[in-house]
């Protein structure tokens, strides 16, 4: 049985700010239908692949930001519901019309959506990817426009997005 942790005092030493979450590794069961996925529909590249097991993929160069391998997964299946592991991988877009070219992307796949969600500080599409592994696209509004509480502490929320209006949204510039 594991010991219960003991709450620890929120004024401890925080974590440094520029901390980042920088890269996640998905077990998949087929690493070409991820592939398809990743980089076919939503667009990263492939940056390095090693035989049938693992490829990293990325945008803009990076050597990865995500690592997909079939090591101990390959064809597998999802894990049961009321299981631990991974909720979902988010995928931060600089821009709301780079999340829109995104939705389009998806449209054009007909990958459906679980759900498209308005948080306030930003706005999330979520969806499965081929091994059911939940995937957050979203894209982060500028902090100045945040909903705050009377205490000046964030308020998020969860309303319905509005998808038409963001395919309203033109497409981007090309990097």
């Amino acid at each position: 049985m594991l010991k219960p942790l003991q709450p620890r005092e929120s004024n401890a030493h925080p974590v440094a700010s520029g901390v980042r979450i920088g890269h996640v590794h998905l077990k998949v069961s087929d690493l070409d239908r991820a592939l398809d996925f990743y980089c076919g529909v939503l667009g990263f590249s492939l940056m390095q692949k090693m035989g049938t097991e693992a490829a990293f993929i990325s945008a803009g160069g990076y050597h990865h930001h995500i690592g997909l391998n079939t090591w101990q997964s390959k064809g597998g299946q999802p894990p049961a519901p009321g299981t631990t592991g991974l909720f979902h991988t988010a995928i931060l877009y600089p821009t709301r019309a780079d999340l829109a070219d995104a939705l389009r992307r998806l449209i054009a796949a007909d990958i459906p959506l679980d759900g498209a969600s308005d948080h306030g500080v930003s706005e999330a599409l979520y969806l499965r990817d081929p091994d059911q592994n939940g995937v957050e696209l979203y894209w982060d509004r500028p902090r100045e426009s945040w909903p705050l509480n009377a205490q000046g502490e964030i308020a998020m929320f969860t309303r319905r997005l509005n998808l038409d209006d963001l395919l309203r949204e033109p497409a981007p510039s090309a990097d």
